[in-house]
C-alpha cells in the first residue's frame, strides 16, 4: 500500500474498528522490522530520534528540520500508516505551531500527535484556552494541505504531578 491516500484511510480505518498495537520503530531498520511483523501501522519515538543524537527528549533540543527529516525518512522506509509523535509542535504560537503541522503532513504521516507540554519547568503545561487555540492551528493546518491526517492532542499532565 504505497499510495499516500490508502495509507491515510487505512490508518482512518484502524482507529474505527477499536485498539491495535501500533510500535514506535526509531531509524530505518527497525521500521523495516516492525513492518515485516505485521504490525498495522507505526508511530514515530521523538526520544528514541533524540537518543540516537544524544539528545534529551524535548523539542527545543532537537531541531524541527531534523525531526521533520527523520519522520519523512520513517515514512519513506515503509508502506504503513505512520503517526508522527510531534512533540509540541516545535513552536509556542498558533502561527508557528500551524506551519510546522503541515511541514509534517508534507512528509506523508497518517497521522501526528502535538502535546501540551511547555518545555518550561516554571509553567510545564500550556493552560486550557491556549492548548485548545494550539489544537485548533493544527487541525487548520492539516485541513488546508487538503490532507486526511489523523490529529491527536496529547496531555502531558502526568509528567507534571
Amino acid at each position: 500500500m504505497t499510495d499516500l491516500a490508502a495509507r491515510r484511510a487505512a490508518f482512518r480505518r484502524l482507529h474505527a474498528s477499536g485498539c491495535f498495537v501500533m510500535p514506535n520503530p526509531w531509524d530505518i531498520g527497525t521500521t523495516r522490522y516492525l513492518g515485516a511483523m505485521g504490525f498495522p501501522a507505526l508511530a514515530t519515538t521523538s526520544s528514541g530520534f533524540a537518543f540516537t543524537r544524544a539528545l534529551p527528549d524535548t523539542d527545543w533540543a532537537v531541531p524541527v528540520d531534523a525531526m521533520l527529516a527523520h519522520i519523512a525518512e520513517i515514512v519513506a522506509a515503509t508502506d504503513l500508516p505512520v503517526n508522527a509523535d510531534f512533540e509540541s509542535g516545535y513552536a509556542h504560537d498558533p502561527e508557528g505551531l500551524a506551519r510546522n503541522v503541515a511541514a509534517c503532513v508534507a512528509t506523508g504521516v497518517a497521522g501526528l500527535s502535538i502535546e501540551d507540554a511547555t518545555g518550561d519547568p516554571a509553567r510545564p503545561l500550556y493552560d486550557i484556552a491556549e492548548g485548545a487555540e494550539r489544537i485548533r492551528a493544527a487541525r487548520a493546518a492539516i485541513d488546508a494541505a487538503g490532507a486526511d491526517v489523523m490529529l491527536t492532542g496529547r496531555a502531558e499532565c502526568y509528567l507534571t504531578g
